[in-house]
């Protein structure tokens, strides 16, 4: 089975979205699939590639979890929250086997067979066509479009600014160096808005 490969890009400089632009997106009225892997993306934080590279037997739908592979080959567990979990299903439909995100159309000859889907012949979808569609619905915000990987940093983010331990984050981001985090950390305009407001002691009087 080939290995997803995310298209060569620059060093990381994307910023995390704020609380209400993720909300749109994931609110929005995109397909199923988009919509599923979107939420999965922020909820988890994991990246792209280990998502996509999930099989439906590697998904624990009962407690909202699953096996994904890091970066250097080890399995680790990824959680997800209420948003996937609503979905999950519908994108499921009853299946057991094959890739999680599946293509729209029949997978070519050549594609491996532990990457198409036994019931439906679709293959598995490809970070190149998931990257795509995703800068597609995001081009009309004023400054889209969007990453994949602006999903996972957000949520980093979000996670921080609400107080989530140093363990916790290694945690959710699968890093195993502290430094890694640091690009994940730094609190944005909207977090510091929400601290200043939440520790104003006039405010807390009135």
């Amino acid at each position: 089975m080939v290995r997803l490969r995310a298209r060569p890009a620059p060093p990381d400089t994307s910023k995390a979205l704020s609380r209400e632009r993720v909300a749109q997106i994931l609110g929005s009225g995109a397909p199923l699939r988009e919509r599923v892997l979107w939420h999965l993306l922020y909820e988890s934080s994991a990246r792209a590639e280990e998502v996509l590279m999930l099989d439906v037997p590697d998904l624990d739908t009962a407690n909202r979890c699953a096996v994904v592979t890091r970066k250097g080959g080890a399995r680790e567990v990824v959680a997800w929250q209420t948003g996937t979990a609503r979905l999950l299903p519908r994108l499921l439909a009853g299946r057991r086997s094959g890739p999680l995100f599946l293509t729209d159309r029949k997978a070519r000859p050549s594609v491996a067979a532990g990457d198409i889907d036994p019931a439906t012949g679709r293959a598995r979808l490809s970070y190149r066509r998931a990257a795509e569609l995703f800068e597609n619905h995001t081009a009309g915000f004023d400054d889209g479009p969007y990453t994949l990987h602006q999903l996972r940093h957000s949520r980093l983010t979000h996670a921080a600014e609400d107080g989530a331990s140093t363990p916790v984050l290694m945690k959710l981001s699968g890093h195993t160096s502290v430094r890694s985090l640091v690009k994940y950390a730094r609190i944005s305009d909207e977090g510091l808005r929400r601290y200043q407001a939440g520790s104003d002691p006039a405010a807390r009087r009135r």
